[in-house]
């Protein structure tokens, strides 16, 4: 695993961290609130999607806990995302999960961010369409996304409740959106396939493709992607399975979003219901890259690729839980984390 430094995490141009003498994070010194000749910039939200079912999981895997001290993974994307500089968190959930969401979790981070949440629900769809008889499955990342849209004014970051990210795809992410205000400029963090898969079943990944410049040109949703020997294969449309080398760029839904992304999502969302759901109206999802890839067709987005040297750490399968907490024992043990990452 690759090791990251103290100095990475808490020197970096954008952000000067301080650790009190136990460890515990305070409050970022962040240098860059005012910028373009003194004027406030609107520091960037962090949205996080915890609505997702967890079917291959077979439970609520973004409410398991993870360490001793019962923190999930979520606690870890949050503790990373405040001493990257962000302030205000947005959680994406159902109503059927809210009371135990806030008692795991939500209560607590209350006390060290501006905490928010949003419903992420069947019927809240746009005008002139209705839940199909007999659906139960939330309609994809894309729709998450879009239920913030009347939270969520300025530029965010969105990733999935159930994924570790490491700390410097945050330092990124929210650089990043400090330096490029365009409305339609973007950025994602990649990872190497061969880094996110598990030997206990398989996953889905959005594979990239990155141009000469370092911007996204095109990216795919790739579902039953496994690993095979050395490489990674996915199935394709006619149950094939396509091999890709292990280096390949991939997605894990970590986002940076300029406020132009929810005007596009606003016209885009429609347009994929009034063609997926005539097809498959029980399952038809509308997964996040797939929006994103339509916005880089219609020359509505410019996304930048941004590499983390960090390791993704994730649990599709309930097997994968073990390797999970061993692999964050072994960041504690490094002195990437305080035993206990809240007071």
């Amino acid at each position: 695993m690759f090791a990251v430094t103290r100095n990475m995490l808490y020197n970096s141009r954008w952000i000067d961290m301080r650790l009190n003498a136990a460890g515990r994070l305070t409050r970022p010194v962040c240098g860059l609130d005012r910028i373009n000749g003194g004027r406030a910039m609107v520091k960037p939200t962090l949205v996080i999607m915890a609505a997702g079912m967890g079917s291959r999981y077979g439970g609520l895997k973004q409410m398991d806990p993870m360490d001793e001290h019962g923190n999930v993974l979520m606690d870890f994307s949050v503790f990373d995302a405040l001493r990257a500089g962000f302030e205000s968190i947005v959680f994406i959930i159902k109503h059927g999960i809210e009371s135990d969401f806030k008692e795991l979790i939500g209560n607590r981070l209350e006390r060290h961010a501006d905490v928010k949440y949003v419903y992420q629900e069947l019927d809240m769809l746009p005008e002139g369409f209705a839940v199909p008889e007999g659906r139960v499955k939330p309609w994809g990342t894309s729709h998450a996304i879009l239920c913030c849209r009347n939270v969520v004014k300025g530029p965010f970051v969105a990733l999935n409740a159930d994924d570790f990210y490491g700390p410097a795809a945050f330092k990124l992410a929210y650089g990043f959106l400090l330096e490029h205000k365009g409305e339609n400029e973007h950025a994602i963090i990649g990872y190497r396939i061969g880094e996110t898969l598990t030997d206990h079943g398989s996953v889905s990944r959005g594979v990239c493709v990155v141009d000469e410049r370092g911007y996204l040109s095109d990216i795919r949703e790739r579902t039953n992607v496994i690993r095979h020997g050395d490489k990674a294969a996915y199935e394709d449309e006619n149950g094939n399975y396509i091999t890709l080398p292990a280096d390949t760029t991939v997605s894990m839904n970590f986002w940076a979003f300029n406020p132009g992304f929810m005007d596009h999502l606003s016209g885009d969302f429609p347009r994929f219901l009034s063609s997926a759901i005539g097809k498959n109206p029980l399952k038809c999802e509308d997964y996040l890259p797939e929006s994103v890839r339509r916005a880089l067709g219609d020359g509505r987005a410019a996304v930048k690729m941004l590499y983390t040297p960090d390791r993704w750490i994730g649990v599709t399968h309930k097997e994968d839980k073990p390797h999970v907490v061993a692999a964050i024992r072994g960041l504690k043990d490094q002195g990437i984390y305080p035993e206990k990452l809240w007071s």
